[in-house]
C-alpha cells in the first residue's frame, strides 16, 4: 500500500491509501516524486497514474491537518498538492490518468493536469473545497468542464460524472470498471509505440502553448485557501467534517 512505481516504457504509478485515497503530506510528495521519476528515466514513454480500492483520490488527508497543531500541515498539504499537480503536467512524457469512483478536490487537480483521461463507469469528478472552508484546483476543473459548469461546480459543490466529461471530450474513454487499466495500457501503448524522442518533444510543445500557466493559476487560488484559514473558516469547516465521519 502507499505509493508505488512500476517501471517500463508504459510505467504505472499507482496509489493505493486506504479507506479512501486521501493523502497525507508525506503520500503527496511521494507521488510527486514517483511522477517525476519515471519521466526522468529514458526508457519511460508513458505513465498511467491510477489508484487501487473505492475511488481514483478523496484530496487531503483533513484528519492529518486537524490533528497537527499549528499550519504546518495546511503548509504543507498546499506545497505538497502543489507539487504532485505540477509533476503530473511537467511529467517529461505523457500522463494519462485512469479514473474510478471519487475523483474529488486533489484527485481533480491530478486528473485535470493529465494529458489524457480514461474512465470508468462509476467515476465522478468535484471540488468539495467550499464546503471545506478551502478553494483551489478551479484550475484544473477548468481543463475538465466549461467555465460556467467549472462555476456552479465550485459554488455548489455538485459532482459530474465521467459520462458528462466524455460528452464534452476531456475524459477520452469511459468504460467498466474491470476494463479501467486494460483501457489505459491500451492507449498508452499506442503512444509508446510512436517515436519516444518526438512525443516527449509534443508533451514540451503542448505545454509551451497552453493558455494558462497553471502553476502560477493554481497558487494565486491557494492564497485565498490561506486567508480563509486566517479568518476562521478554515478550521470550522474542516472540524466539522472531521466530527461527522
Amino acid at each position: 500500500m502507499g505509493i508505488t512505481l512500476r517501471a517500463g516504457p508504459v510505467a504505472e504509478v499507482v496509489v493505493d491509501v486506504p479507506p479512501v485515497n486521501a493523502l497525507t503530506v508525506r503520500a503527496w510528495e511521494e507521488l510527486a516524486e514517483a511522477v517525476l521519476t519515471a519521466g526522468d528515466e529514458p526508457g519511460t514513454r508513458v505513465v498511467v497514474l491510477r489508484a487501487e480500492g473505492r475511488g481514483f483520490n478523496a484530496g487531503v488527508d483533513i484528519k492529518e491537518m486537524q490533528a497537527t497543531e499549528g499550519h504546518a500541515a495546511l503548509v504543507g498539504a498546499n506545497r505538497a498538492c502543489y507539487a504532485a499537480f505540477a509533476a503530473v503536467y511537467e511529467c517529461a512524457v505523457p500522463v494519462i490518468a485512469a479514473v474510478h469512483g471519487h475523483c474529488l478536490g486533489g484527485g481533480v487537480g491530478l486528473a485535470g493536469n493529465a494529458d489524457i483521461v480514461v474512465a470508468a463507469d462509476d467515476a465522478y469528478f468535484g471540488l468539495p473545497e467550499v464546503d471545506r472552508g478551502a478553494l483551489g484546483a478551479a484550475t484544473h476543473l477548468a481543463r475538465l468542464v466549461p467555465q460556467h459548469l467549472m462555476r456552479a461546480m465550485v459554488y455548489t459543490c455538485r459532482n459530474v460524472t465521467a459520462a458528462e466529461l466524455h460528452a464534452f471530450g476531456s475524459v477520452l474513454e469511459v468504460v467498466p470498471r474491470d476494463k479501467l487499466r486494460a483501457a489505459a495500457i491500451e492507449v498508452a501503448e499506442q503512444i509508446a509505440a510512436k517515436d519516444p524522442y518526438v512525443i516527449r518533444r509534443a508533451k514540451e510543445s503542448l505545454n509551451g502553448i497552453d493558455p494558462v500557466d497553471v502553476r502560477r493559476s493554481y497558487r494565486f487560488e491557494q492564497g485565498f485557501t490561506f486567508e480563509l484559514n486566517l479568518m476562521g473558516a478554515g478550521d470550522r469547516h474542516r472540524d466539522r467534517f472531521v466530527e461527522g465521519t
